[in-house]
């Protein structure tokens, strides 16, 4: 091996002691590709081929291979120096699909709606890639530009250039409506990123010394983020118990329960979409589940698993599912997502939210009736 032998032609039981049966094979087929297929591999190339037919093999959307460039972009964009269009989007088989765009954005001013596929990016399509790798594609350094391509129902594909810009996103926004003579709550949760809990603590106790009677609890567009803000979270209403419960088949079982003191007992409504998913969900479930709260919008996504993400020496990195997390009520919600009990569904056309209309009225009656 040293003198550069292939382990095949060693004896056996040397063969065993350097490299397992698995390994040896592999190592078999890259030489003999190397010294006679017809052109030259690049060596690279045959070890990220090798290690995304490995992740493609557990037929899983959410396991992925990333390249070593692969992994520079995405840590790059995850950095804190570049900068995105202002919007929230779902990974989908095709793309990129359009959740939510934030207010006087660049996204926004470019006529980038939700429900908008983004199929593209920058001449580069972005079927079949990881959400996260696809993502980290259109951010880039504030006041450069990015390419879309995007898919929208009914119409053929049309490409747009957007101006990055660093995008200020409040974690939590509220507000109070009144309808009839009620007065109910909205607040607004964008994700799950750290302290999320506290700033929609603040929020609700605000609403609730202006006189909420109830609240409607956005989760619309909200991807998710950190599991034990969902149960930060979750904790604002649910006053004791089970939130959540994961287990993996070499992760222990773990159970979450609730912590902290609630801040409100008040009705509660969990306004839902497409966009909903894993963290978002483990809250909508725990509120439906352990509180009775109402959910309303859309069927949510749909990702009852979560993952660790590997480093390789590679200089690449794995993100393998490695658990699933189960509500309250010991239901995995994978590919089946949570079913409102009242459907609603926004028209990005008119001006008007028929959504969150439909949402104060169902909250309005819970008020009413005590």
């Amino acid at each position: 091996m040293y003198l550069g032998g292939h382990p095949a032609n060693l004896p056996g039981f040397l063969r065993d002691a350097f490299v397992d049966e698995n390994a040896s094979l592999n190592s078999e087929a890259v030489n003999l590709i190397e010294d006679n297929y017809y052109r030259k591999v690049p060596d690279s190339q045959l070890q990220n081929s090798s290690l995304q037919g490995m992740v493609r093999s557990l037929k899983n959307q959410f396991s992925h291979y990333f390249t070593p460039q692969q992994n520079r972009l995405f840590e790059q964009a995850t950095s804190g120096e570049f900068s995105g269009v202002g919007m929230t989007v779902v990974g989908r088989k095709h793309g990129l699909l359009v959740a939510g765009v934030f207010k006087g954005s660049p996204a926004k001013k470019a006529g980038i709606r939700p429900g908008d596929l983004i199929i593209g990016v920058n001449g580069h399509s972005i079927a079949g890639e990881p959400s996260d790798l696809a993502t980290a594609r259109i951010k880039g350094r504030p006041g450069t530009s990015v390419r879309l391509a995007i898919k929208r129902r009914g119409k053929a594909p049309h490409t747009v250039s957007v101006k990055r810009a660093r995008i200020k996103v409040p974690v939590v926004s509220a507000s109070l409506r009144r309808r009839g003579g009620d007065k109910l709550g909205v607040v607004n949760l964008s994700s799950f990123t750290t302290g999320a809990h506290a700033d929609l603590a603040a929020a609700i106790r605000k609403l609730t010394r202006r006189g909420a009677q109830g609240f409607v609890l956005d989760l619309r567009g909200n991807g998710g983020g950190l599991l034990e803000e969902a149960v930060l979270v979750s904790s604002l209403f649910v006053p004791d118990g089970t939130i959540v419960t994961t287990k993996g088949r070499t992760k222990p079982k773990h159970v979450f329960d609730a912590t902290g003191d609630t801040v409100t007992r008040k009705p509660v409504v969990v306004l839902v979409d497409r966009g909903t998913a894993s963290a978002s969900e483990i809250t909508a479930a725990a509120l439906n589940e352990r509180i009775n709260a109402s959910v309303v919008g859309q069927r949510t996504f749909g990702k009852g698993l979560y993952g660790q993400v590997f480093d390789l020496s590679n200089g690449g990195a794995l993100d393998l599912i490695v658990g699933s997390y189960y509500t309250p009520e010991g239901r995995n919600l994978n590919l089946k997502g949570i079913v409102p009990d009242v459907r609603a569904k926004d028209d990005p056309a008119t001006r008007r939210d028929e959504a969150l209309d439909r949402a104060l009225t169902t909250l309005g009656g819970r008020v009413n009736r005590g």
